[in-house]
Parts: C-alpha cells; sequence; structure tokens
C-alpha cells in the first residue's frame, strides 16, 4: 500500500463503509428512541447504551464500537484499532457504573440481561468476551484496511486473513447461540436432559 487515499464515498470500499456506518447509526437512534417511548429519556438512554455494549463486549464484530471508530478515523485519522480499545474501556465502564448504581436496568431486555449474566459468571461465559474480542479486532483490522484503499482488489490483508476471520467469527456467532439458547432455557425454565 502506498500512502492513504482522501475519504470518497466515489470509491468502492469507503462507499461500503459510510452505508455501514450510517445504517448502525439510525438503528442505535431509532432504537433509543423506542426504548426512551417504553421508559422514559433516561432510563431508556441508560437501556440504549447497556444495549450498545452489549454489542461491543458480546459479539465478535466491530458494529458497536464501529459507531465511534469510523467518525474518528475520518476526522482525527486515529486508526479504529486504537479507537476500538478506548471503545471497549469505554463499554466496560459503563457497565461498572450500571452494575453498581442501576442494576434494574438490565432486566428491561433480553440483551441487556444476557450481558448481566455474562459480566457476573465470569466462568464460562468470559471465554464468549474473549472471543468476541478476538473477532472485533480482526474485524476492525479489515475495516481500517478498507479506508485505507480505494478497491476491493487492493485489500491484501482481506485476502490473506479473511478465512480466518470468518472461522473465528462462526465459532463466536456459535459460541453466542449456544449462550443465548441456554440462557433461554433457563428462564422458562427448561432443562435438556443428560
Amino acid at each position: 500500500m502506498t500512502r492513504q487515499p482522501p475519504f470518497s464515498h466515489q470509491h468502492a470500499t469507503h462507499h461500503e463503509t459510510l452505508w455501514k456506518f450510517i445504517g448502525l447509526l439510525s438503528l442505535l437512534i431509532g432504537y433509543f428512541f423506542y426504548l426512551s417511548h417504553q421508559y422514559g429519556a433516561a432510563d431508556g438512554l441508560w437501556v440504549a447504551l447497556l444495549t450498545w455494549s452489549f454489542f461491543v463486549l458480546c459479539t465478535p464484530v466491530a458494529d458497536g464500537g464501529f459507531i465511534l471508530a469510523f467518525p474518528v478515523r475520518l476526522l482525527f485519522k486515529v486508526k479504529m484499532l486504537t479507537t476500538q480499545i478506548i471503545t471497549w474501556l469505554l463499554a466496560m465502564a459503563l457497565n461498572v457504573l450500571a452494575l453498581h448504581y442501576l442494576p434494574e436496568h438490565y432486566e428491561k431486555t433480553a440483551a441487556t440481561h444476557i450481558l448481566k449474566t455474562i459480566l457476573l459468571h465470569p466462568y464460562p461465559y468470559w471465554g464468549l468476551l474473549v472471543i468476541s474480542a478476538m473477532g472485533t479486532f480482526l474485524s476492525i483490522y479489515f475495516g481500517d484496511e478498507m479506508l485505507d484503499v480505494t478497491h476491493h482488489k487492493d485489500r491484501h490483508k482481506h485476502h490473506k486473513h479473511g478465512l480466518k476471520y470468518r472461522l473465528l467469527l462462526l465459532i463466536g456467532l456459535g459460541a453466542l447461540t449456544v449462550l443465548l439458547y441456554q440462557q433461554l432455557l433457563s428462564e422458562l425454565h427448561l432443562n435438556i436432559p443428560d
């Protein structure tokens, strides 16, 4: 790779990244308005932030952190990998505050209830955080590359490591699915015989 091209929505890789950002931001804003209608503005904001932190910490893709990482990358030219580390720290701090001062907010949605379960039970659920962290940082690694090039054919990192990333993503999503089913069965008081 030579030098970083300026961001342009006309470049295929930049266009795709911009639409992803717009879609994710729209989804978060719409979700916040829905929660505000359901629980009031303050409680809705907390539940929206906790849900956002669920997607930052508990999914093996960087979509939750991408909402912050993308504009910071455009405005300040800071690599999204750096911003993602800060995003994870922010999501963890948010949860420390919520667990201490507002634990009732975790009971308002399935995602936040699952997040609380994960955070309060290091074994075995923190393994999910590790898988999610690996997948997240790999997706940001490739996401930074998309902004460094103007055409998909120039994405050397993706072509070299894309299969490994997809396998990790599959494993992470598989683990998340198992966790969700376990949580659902537990909430429904159903037991699977051995």
